[in-house]
């Protein structure tokens, strides 16, 4: 049995490991649902914060640095334990890089949850000089996996095998609006990382986990019957919203997940990038001045600068510095700064701007923030996805009105260490709601979502308070319908609905249908959807047509599934079987109806197998 539970937050921008005592579930110290907790630590992690240099940080920068042959002496990059000698994950990676970007990865998470690319292909760093040696989001991330694991395993087991990482129960945290694809692949990357027990915990719930950790049997107190509380999270590079009511069951109040956000990729990542188009629209030659390489350390520099501000409000800029090109790289740097100034007017202005309830996103796509080849959100104004979130859900909750009202906001994500952003926020609610709408105050930003994960893993052995929920969306498969061929145009599918929203984890249901024909011993492609807002339709429940906005298109799946006796096409009339797994991910299992003969199809990009 696990000694500890862990949490683990794989941040775009930042990592954090935290954990506790491990109690098998009726134990003394832990008997049944609600029993107390253990306390809950974090670690703090050896990492080179300069070359040669070793030291502790409670954060692990989520960013690697692939090193040049003969660009460091030999054992520059060496760690407390047996580490590549090419490679450094951390502080040295994210400074020294911001200096050379083309050997820089970054951002890999959000890459993990970009369906545009081979996410298992070596990509990053993305548009790297051709002599860099490139790596998978997947393996990037599985790099940062690895350092705290041996981190961990450093500082906590000595030499007892059951109380190493690989052999602890971890929780493993990824934003709600990770679809199941992106779920997968972070599963493959601690697989990667050798870690055997995971689960999956999205990570707003991780946030209000961690402030259930922080309140004791005092949060009752906070919060009341009818209240839905929403957690507002920016991290570096998605911001996550969700939706918890406040029920009352058997006389003791219960929480329930009631919604998530659609996947919006926009954090940090973006605002560095409005800052750094700010900042060099004061240099001489503006932006156009500036090389790609250097536009890309200027986006970094800027990151810098930023926290730098946020670190201490009383600060009125922090300085820029971007090195020049050819032999006079030193001689040659670019120095400016960031005022406090630009970056409320850049950040409040642009991404938290005042608007009205019924104001939403706008469509289309801005140049300047694709230039880093992520699909970013067209419209980089939070507080407009915010309206359109509660109003979405106002319909789907059948509230009876145009917006849900939240009666709190908890915050999430080092974005909002900013007070005049979380001030901004409140603002904006307030005014929609006419009505004061308070903080639930939380802790440490950084460290809330490791530490809230590691709550949620003694919650799983009968201790704490359980936040209810389920699968956060409803899934389908798409059917293709029979119709005349049509020249340019595409046969219409039909939606099948093999996952309801709120199906909880380890469940299994069979799907009503009459047969389908599957498709075996040949090329084939497999439509999924998804919905954050259709809550009502059940298990078997078929669509002939649906708004665009309740229902999305999430990546298909090109695969060949193996037929007997190699017949290529043979069409198999099967039914379906769901099944939503400990870890959250889904399985789709095909079962002949005229033999033994099933097929797994899981909603992810690894080659199906047939038992």
């Amino acid at each position: 049995m696990s000694r500890y539970v862990v949490g683990i937050d794989l941040g775009t921008t930042n990592s954090a490991i935290a954990y506790a005592a491990s109690e098998a579930e009726g134990s003394a110290a832990g008997a049944g649902p609600g029993a107390a907790t253990t306390p809950i630590e974090t670690l703090p992690i050896p990492q080179l914060v300069a070359a040669g240099d070793v030291s502790e940080r409670p954060l692990l920068p989520s960013f690697l640095y692939l090193a040049s042959p003969r660009e460091f002496p030999a054992g520059a990059l060496d760690l407390p334990w047996k580490s590549p000698p090419d490679r450094a994950v951390g502080t040295f990676a994210r400074e020294h890089g911001a200096k050379v970007p083309g050997r820089l990865v970054g951002s890999a998470k959000s890459w993990l949850s970009h369906a545009g690319v081979d996410r298992r292909g070596a990509i990053l760093p993305w548009a790297a000089p051709e002599d860099v040696a490139k790596v998978s989001p997947v393996a990037a991330s599985a790099a940062y996996l690895e350092h705290l694991r041996d981190a961990w395993n450093a500082k906590i087991p000595g030499k007892k095998a059951d109380e190493r990482l690989e052999n602890q129960d971890v929780l493993l945290t990824v934003p709600a609006s990770f679809d199941a694809v992106a779920r997968e692949l972070t599963m493959e990357a601690a697989g990667l990382a050798g870690l055997k027990q995971v689960t999956l915990l999205e990570e707003p719930q991780a946030a209000f986990y961690a402030w259930l950790a922080a309140r004791g049997d005092k949060w009752r107190k906070h919060v009341k019957v009818g209240d839905i509380l929403l957690v507002c999270d920016v991290g570096g590079g998605t911001t996550d919203l969700t939706l918890i009511a406040v029920t009352e069951e058997a006389g003791d109040l219960v929480l329930s997940r009631l919604a998530v956000g659609e996947h919006i990729l926009l954090g940090g990542d973006n605002m560095d990038l409005a800052l750094a188009y700010a900042v060099a629209a004061t240099l001489p030659q503006g932006m156009e001045g500036l090389d790609a390489a250097q536009r890309v350390a200027l986006n970094y520099a800027c990151r810098a600068a930023k926290e730098a501000l946020f670190a201490d409000p009383k600060k009125a800029a922090a300085p820029v510095t971007v090195l020049g090109r050819g032999s006079k790289v030193i001689g040659g740097s670019i120095k400016t700064e960031l005022t406090r100034e630009v970056l409320d007017r850049t950040l409040l202005e642009g991404f938290f701007p005042a608007c009205k309830p019924t104001d939403l996103p706008a469509r289309g796509r801005r140049v300047g923030l694709t230039e880093i080849g992520l699909p970013y959100a067209a419209d980089p104004a939070i507080t407009r996805h915010l309206a359109r979130f509660l109003g979405q859900q106002a319909g789907s909750l059948h509230t009876g009105g145009s917006m849900v009202f939240p009666s709190a906001v908890l915050f999430n994500g080092g974005v909002f260490k900013a007070t005049e952003l979380r001030k901004r926020v409140l603002d904006v609610l307030s005014s929609w709601a006419g009505k004061p709408v308070p903080e639930l105050e939380s802790g440490d930003l950084d460290l809330a979502v490791a530490r809230g994960a590691a709550y949620y893993g003694q919650v799983r052995k009968g201790k704490g308070v359980r936040i209810r929920g389920g699968v956060a969306r409803s899934y389908y498969v798409g059917l293709e319908t029979s119709a005349p061929a049509v020249p340019g145009v595409a046969p219409p599918i039909k939606a099948l609905c093999v996952v309801p929203m709120g199906m909880e984890e380890g469940t299994k249901a069979d799907v009503p249908s009459s047969d389908l024909g599957l498709v075996v011993g040949e090329p084939a492609v497999f439509r999924f959807l998804g919905s954050t807002t259709r809550r009502d339709d059940a298990v078997g429940t078929v669509l002939d047509r649906w708004n665009p906005e309740e229902i999305q298109e999430l990546a298909p799946l090109e695969m060949t599934l193996p037929s007997e006796d190699g017949d290529a096409g043979e069409t198999v009339p099967v039914r379906l079987h769901s099944d939503v797994n400990e870890v959250g991910t889904l399985e789709l299992w095909c079962q002949s109806t005229r033999d033994d003969r099933r097929w797994k199809l899981e909603f992810n990009v690894r080659e199906p197998s047939a038992d």
